[in-house]
């Protein structure tokens, strides 16, 4: 039922498009470009009953206390501790391999404000746990969520780098700033 409410609100009410599909695997780093606004989090929300696939992500413990906490986890919330202590790639990764399915979604940019340069540790998450990445693009300015196929790190970074670069190009946010 809510699969079916979610497909009438995004492509009838928003007029909204999806272009690819979600790879069928059970475990996955999904990168989500670019992030611009708190509204993202709900069209992510919005995207999961579409696809009807269950989308992970991690959050500050303090984030999952009350009394907000049981909403998070109920939305795929993964609590983390993000002290300097400890290290938010080695965390994530064995949450990853302690997990019999996981589609681990992180904003690369970490911030919603513009940056110059992504932060790397999805990219080190995925390799270290030996998963693939997702690519998927919230671009506003065409209504239209695009996803990519599953890709496998490879031993040129750099190279990584681009193709991951090249697949969000052109990708208008709700706040406009092209990638």
């Amino acid at each position: 039922m809510m699969h079916a409410i979610a497909k009438f609100i995004y492509f009838k009410i928003m007029g909204w498009t999806l272009n690819g599909a979600f790879p069928k695997i059970d475990k996955c780093v999904v990168i989500v470009v670019p992030h611009t606004s708190n509204l993202d989090f709900f069209l992510g929300l919005l995207i999961r009953r579409v696809l009807n696939e269950e989308f992970n992500f991690v959050g500050k413990k303090s984030l999952f206390k009350w009394p907000f906490g049981w909403y998070f986890r109920w939305q795929g919330g993964m609590p983390i501790d993000r002290t300097k202590s400890n290290n938010f790639v080695d965390a994530c990764t064995d949450l990853i391999k302690n997990t019999t399915k996981i589609h681990l979604t992180l904003a690369p940019e970490g911030t919603r404000s513009k940056v110059s340069k992504w932060k790397t540790g999805f990219y080190y998450i995925a390799k270290q746990a030996h998963v693939p990445v997702v690519m998927v693009a919230f671009d506003y300015g065409k209504k239209e969520v695009k996803i990519s196929e599953a890709l496998s790190t490879t031993s040129n970074t750099e190279l990584d780098f681009k193709t991951y670069e090249a697949f969000f190009k052109g990708v208008e946010g709700r706040v406009k700033r092209n990638m």
